[in-house]
């Protein structure tokens, strides 16, 4: 991550996204520089604006927030879409009710007790 962080700072900084100053930013950092990783982002970053990439991410809910929206969409459609909905929250919300995860949580825990006394 250190290398796309001196990238995006290269970037907001107005300087050119290139090997030696991506080398500088790292240095200057206390990075141990790759060659290797800089050659790899300098040329993964060649055709990419950066300000546009980050303006589009930061428009973008995470995760399950993307999810939320879209189904409470649904609800201003009509009653189909309170189904759809419930379709839906199931799906991305695991089960944890079960009761054998109890059971399998208790000898896990046994065993670490023996490892450690």
């Amino acid at each position: 991550m250190e290398y796309v962080y001196a990238a995006l700072i290269l970037n907001e900084s107005g300087e050119e996204i290139n090997e030696d100053n991506l080398t500088d930013v790292l240095d200057a950092a206390g990075v141990d520089v790759e060659e290797s990783r800089v050659k790899a982002l300098v040329a993964a970053l060649e055709d990419v604006d950066i300000d546009e990439a980050v303006s589009e991410a930061a428009a973008v809910p995470a995760g399950g927030a993307a999810a939320g929206g879209a189904a409470a969409g649904g609800d201003a459609g009509g009653d189909e879409g309170g189904d759809e909905e419930e379709v839906e929250e199931t799906s991305d919300v695991p089960d944890t009710t079960d009761e054998d995860d109890d059971e399998d949580d208790d000898a896990g825990g046994e065993g670490l007790g023996e490892l450690f006394g």
